[in-house]
């Protein structure tokens, strides 16, 4: 089944994320994949796939997309975090992970989680 996977990445973890990516490519090929704008490039730069851009995360992206899980619109969330260092917005990241717990929505916060839920027939 077609799932809506949302890529999200700190700065510092875009090319973890887009090295992910790059591994799992053919199985995120069947997928429709969403995220903020900097990860949207890294993941299109290295991998190819298609990656929706729904804004950039500092100004309002990591919101748009607490919104569209709210709105039921997001099957996945991968967000690969950076816990070394301060983010503005951190509220902003609180927010969606605080919603896709509330909305039951798997979230994997770094490569090792996102290989584990990726494992699973679910996933396949």
């Amino acid at each position: 089944m077609k799932k809506v996977i949302a890529l999200v990445a700190h700065d510092d973890q875009k090319v973890n994320m887009a090295e992910w990516a790059n591994k799992y490519r053919e199985h995120l090929s069947k997928h429709n994949l969403v995220g903020t704008g900097g990860t949207c490039e890294a993941v299109e730069n290295i991998t190819g796939l298609r990656v929706q851009a729904l804004g950039h995360g500092p100004d309002g992206g990591d919101i748009v997309i607490a919104n569209e899980v709210l709105n039921g619109n997001i099957d996945i969330l991968i967000f690969m975090i950076d816990v070394r260092t301060p983010h503005g917005h951190e509220h902003d990241i609180q927010t969606l992970i605080r919603i896709c717990v509330l909305k039951d929505v798997p979230i994997a916060l770094n490569k090792k989680s996102a290989d584990l839920m990726f494992s699973f027939e679910i996933m396949k």
